[in-house]
Order: C-alpha cells, then sequence, then structure tokens
C-alpha cells in the first residue's frame, strides 16, 4: 500500500462502525464491473430467509466475543 492508502486507512479505521460499514460497502460495490442478476437475486432470497429465520427464533445469534474466543480455542489447538 502506497503512504497515502496508509494514511486514509487509518483515517477510515477511526470512523464509527456504522460509518466504516457503509464506505467498506461503496468500496466493494465500486470494483463490481458486472452485476450477476441471478447472483444478487439468490442472495436477496438468501438474506430473507436468515432475517425470517432470526425473526421466528429459529436461528440463534452468537455474541462475536464467544466466536472470537471459539476459534482461538481452535486456532491454538491447531484446528
Amino acid at each position: 500500500m502506497t503512504k497515502q492508502v496508509l494514511e486514509l486507512l487509518q483515517k477510515a479505521l477511526a470512523l464509527p462502525e456504522a460509518d466504516r460499514a457503509a464506505l467498506a460497502g461503496s468500496l466493494l460495490e465500486s470494483l463490481e464491473q458486472v452485476v450477476d442478476a441471478d447472483a444478487e437475486e439468490a442472495w436477496q432470497r438468501e438474506v430473507s430467509r436468515r432475517i425470517s429465520d432470526l425473526d421466528s427464533g429459529k436461528a440463534k445469534t452468537v455474541p462475536w466475543e464467544e466466536i472470537r474466543s471459539r476459534l482461538a480455542a481452535r486456532l491454538a489447538n491447531g484446528n
């Protein structure tokens, strides 16, 4: 990365989480030259299904701290 990019990254990382997420989304969108309509439709269906599962209680969330601990334990054990 160039010095300019590193400086920009530091500024971006200092933004609130919602702003960082919006910025990341915008940057990713700028890289997508061709939109696959079938893939977009499939992702929309999947997102809707996951939201429904969360709303109905079928799916449960796990706090990030717990996931991070599980991953660290797995890495420590060589899994």
